[in-house]
């Protein structure tokens, strides 16, 4: 399947939709089989220890599982998502951005399934395992 919205489209659609995670994040790669979407690391988003919290990491899992329903589905803005399951496996590396690998596994005409493997930066060791579903709003009438 064709992706309906490129790389160099998303992020000023991101930046549109939600303001709020306006130079957050990064996208590395975008094509139909993967996205690969970076949590440029910020002091807002350690714990205590220096490494990324949990809270950061799930919302990358998160807006890469909307990022990539997105480029295949369009700009559909209120996608909203409906379930989220996240296993934290290791701690992140101290000073290292985390990335998050995203496959849709399925687009329905009212869901989305997304499958994201976190990783510290220069690690091939995954620090988080996440599956979300995305609710895809109908087609407008008419």
């Amino acid at each position: 399947m064709a992706l309906k919205v490129s790389a160099e489209e998303m992020m000023p659609f991101l930046d549109e939709v939600f303001p709020q995670v306006r130079g957050m994040f990064a996208i590395d790669r975008l094509d139909e089989d993967l996205l690969v979407m970076r949590l440029l690391q910020n002091e807002r988003h350690l714990r205590p220890g220096g490494t990324v919290s949990g809270p950061a990491m799930f919302g990358l899992a998160d807006v890469s599982a909307y990022v990539a329903t997105m480029a295949q589905i369009g700009r559909q803005a209120l996608a909203v998502t409906t379930n989220c399951s996240i296993d934290f496996m290791r701690k992140p590396a101290s000073g290292a951005d985390v990335l998050a690998e995203t496959r849709v596994l399925k687009v329905g005409r009212t869901l989305s399934v997304c499958d994201c493997l976190l990783f510290s930066e220069g690690s091939d060791a995954p620090v988080a395992r996440a599956s979300l579903t995305y609710s895809i709003p109908p087609a407008p009438a008419g």
